[in-house]
């Protein structure tokens, strides 16, 4: 076991971490609970104690505020940790503060229909280099278990993406190599921004929350291929770099 160098009892330092979304469209406990039961089909490990960001944006604030507690308690028993409420009026802030959570300023997400979860867990070391505002530079392979979160800016990889890894991105996510593993772009709600790889083999990309998978293999001529993802309404196109 390695001791600790410094003497001192605690350190703190910057890591990232990713929380899943729960876009509250209404309150009922019933129905918020068979949704649930219906998106994670029964899988007990579906999310694997995820922390949460329950985002209140969409509700209809002018009855009764939410029972946080009932809340926090159903996500609670799908594994999902509520940490913090989005969008939030100031009206409901003391009775969330009292109930354990804290308050997401951050820009609201775009809405995505069920999302495969992220797992919120902070990536071993990658190589990355800043080179302007704006850009972020990883130029050494994103291997299994590893994420790599870009915040504020756009995302360039130089090597290979691997099955099991995670890249992230506030802005643009460019791929210089075979993309494999998840892929996630205008994390922070940029609908504008685009996933760009030279070998298309991803799991799962997604822009501004809305995301697609591949069981089904890739759109006709583009596995294997370089090719340009955006988003055009709901929907993720996936074309030819040239188009």
């Amino acid at each position: 076991m390695q001791k600790n160098q410094t003497g001192k009892p605690i350190d703190i330092k910057i890591s990232t971490v990713v929380a899943i979304s729960a876009i509250l469209h209404q309150t009922d406990p019933v129905k918020l609970d068979a949704a649930m039961r219906d998106m994670t089909g029964g899988e007990a490990d579906f999310f694997d104690d995820e922390l949460a960001v329950i985002d209140i944006g969409d509700l209809d604030l002018t009855g009764a505020p939410p029972d946080w507690s009932v809340l926090v308690g159903l996500l609670k028993s799908y594994r999902l940790h509520a940490v913090a409420v989005r969008n939030a009026p100031s009206g409901m802030e003391a009775d969330i503060l009292a109930n354990g959570l804290t308050l997401d300023r951050s820009v609201k997400p775009r809405a995505a229909a069920a999302p495969e979860p992220a797992r919120p867990v902070v990536a071993p070391p990658v190589a990355a280099t800043a080179t302007a505002v704006g850009t972020m530079i990883v130029d050494t392979p994103v291997r299994a278990g590893q994420r790599v979160y870009a915040r504020g800016c756009d995302l360039i990889i130089t090597a290979a993406v691997n099955n099991g890894a995670e890249v992230i991105a506030d802005g643009s996510i460019h791929v210089y190599a075979p993309l494999r593993g998840r892929a996630l772009a205008g994390a922070s709600g940029n609908a504008d921004a685009r996933i760009f790889t030279s070998l298309m083999e991803a799991e799962l990309v997604s822009i501004a929350g809305i995301y697609r998978t591949f069981e089904n293999g890739y759109p006709q001529g583009l596995a294997n291929h370089a090719v340009q993802i955006r988003l055009v309404g709901d929907r993720l196109d996936v074309l030819s770099v040239n188009s």
